[in-house]
């Protein structure tokens, strides 16, 4: 064996180690009880994802909440469906999918969701945040205010009723919005010390502490009202000038709105307001059994192979076996570590994915095979057989993946998750297993082939 193998087989050996122990691990490090630190690749949850369809949980079509005939930007619907994915993740929303459909529309999944009504009534909100002068006035918590942003509009008249007994319009107040949510450079989350009540800790950009800063030292003893989409979350008084970009929401928080109000004011208000149009509560225990099922046809289908290819190629067959073996442990840590969400169609494109690694060896058996026929010695013939079958699986496998990378386009245009979580763990499995076929396979056949002589063992080989 020359200096080339020695050196992929170590580079094999090592990669086959690290990727057990992502393998076999939930998490990247062991306990920290010192809190001595470590990079985000040392600390890093590593256990498998599940999608909605194996685990269960929330499946929601959200749709712009605009006159039919309105037309959408495709940027900002994509940022929209940004948002709502950042929204939804700072929930605690794990593995959420979502996906734009067409031009006005955005599905979701989110798997292992316990409280489906506070994650879609988070997402639906707008999130407009705005500081409003309500002077004299303190609005009460929950009511609907009007304010003059972004309306451009007079007041808003309303029925009350005459003195004559006939109704009369009269117009509704309209209060003067200071400062909207954009200038929130920070958002947190605090408990008061005495009274355990959550708060929404916020700081201001430049320019936003320099409007705050102004309003609050010209306007003490007023009431600031603090909405969010129009509705009055807080509505405190000015007791003294704040100039240092620094402030408080209160209310009546649980830690539940809290997160979920922060979540909104961190990542800025929609583009695109969204309503939902259908939503389903997918149980778990389908996924379960069909999992269940999945590793079931996958292990008989592997079992399978290997007693052919050890049939069939004998002592070549073994070494394929590794190779196998060596390709599931890569791309399961492969996964894990992306990480990439496993949903039924994806674990069918995994299994499918096993037989492009299996044809690659077989195509280069097959050459190395008609090179021992030929009277090649077997150093030789696995580097012939290797070189001649290269085109072969070259191409097979390319054209597999662009097939992949057009699943991939149809399933994200189209909101269609099954279709794109198989092209990705396909074309992963393709990527592995070119990986397994040119250097595992190959360095594997020179590491334990080299020193013998294939004519002294016709039938190790198939012969």
């Amino acid at each position: 064996m020359n200096r080339s193998n020695t050196n992929w087989l170590i580079i094999i050996s090592v990669l086959l180690a690290i990727s057990l122990v992502i393998d076999l691990n939930k998490v990247l490090a062991p306990p920290n009880p010192l809190n001595l630190g470590g990079g985000p690749l040392f600390s890093r949850n590593v256990e498998t994802k599940l999608g909605l369809d194996l685990r269960g949980g929330l499946q929601a079509l959200l749709e712009a909440d605009l006159p039919a005939g309105s037309t959408i930007a495709s940027a900002d619907l994509e940022t929209t469906r940004q948002i709502l994915e950042k929204r939804a993740n700072a929930l605690g929303v794990s593995e959420v999918v979502m996906q734009t459909a067409g031009d006005r529309r955005i599905v979701a999944e989110f798997p292992g969701v316990k409280n489906p009504e506070d994650v879609i009534s988070s997402l639906q909100q707008t999130g407009l945040l705005e500081f409003v002068d309500t002077g004299d006035t303190r609005p009460t918590e929950g009511s609907i205010i009007q304010t003059d942003y972004a309306t451009g509009s007079a007041p808003v008249a309303t029925p009350t009723p005459g003195t004559d007994g006939t109704t009369a319009a009269q117009p509704e107040t309209v209060y003067h919005t200071i400062m909207t949510g954009k200038e929130l450079k920070t958002v947190g989350i605090s408990t008061a010390s005495i009274s355990g009540k959550y708060n929404i800790d916020f700081t201001l950009s430049s320019e936003g502490a320099k409007i705050f800063g102004d309003h609050t030292t010209a306007n003490i003893g007023k009431v600031l009202t603090i909405t969010l989409d129009k509705r009055v979350i807080s509505a405190p008084s000015i007791n003294n000038a704040i100039t240092d970009g620094r402030g408080l929401i209160t209310g009546s928080f649980t830690s539940e709105s809290a997160n979920a109000l922060a979540a909104q004011l961190k990542y800025g208000s929609l583009p695109v307001p969204i309503k939902v149009v259908k939503n389903d509560f997918v149980g778990a225990t389908l996924g379960e059994e069909s999992v269940r099922k999945s590793l079931m046809a996958g292990s008989i289908g592997l079992t399978v192979v290997i007693v052919f290819m050890l049939l069939y190629y004998r002592l070549p067959g073994f070494i394929a076996t590794l190779a196998l073996i060596s390709y599931a442990i890569f791309s399961l840590a492969l996964f894990r570590l992306i990480p990439i969400v496993l949903t039924l169609p994806g674990i069918a494109g995994f299994i499918l994915s096993i037989g492009m690694a299996v044809d690659a060896n077989i195509l280069i058996f097959e050459r190395l095979k008609e090179e021992l026929r030929a009277g090649r010695n077997l150093r030789q013939a696995i580097d012939l057989g290797w070189s001649r079958a290269w085109p072969s699986i070259r191409d097979s496998n390319t054209s597999t993946l662009i097939t992949c990378l057009i699943l991939y386009i149809f399933g994200n245009s189209f909101g269609a998750s099954m279709v794109k979580g198989f092209s990705i763990t396909l074309a992963l499995g393709v990527g592995v297993s070119l990986f397994t076929a040119i250097i595992v396979t190959r360095t594997f056949l020179h590491t334990l082939l080299d020193k013998l002589k294939s004519v002294e063992h016709p039938r190790w080989f198939g012969l």
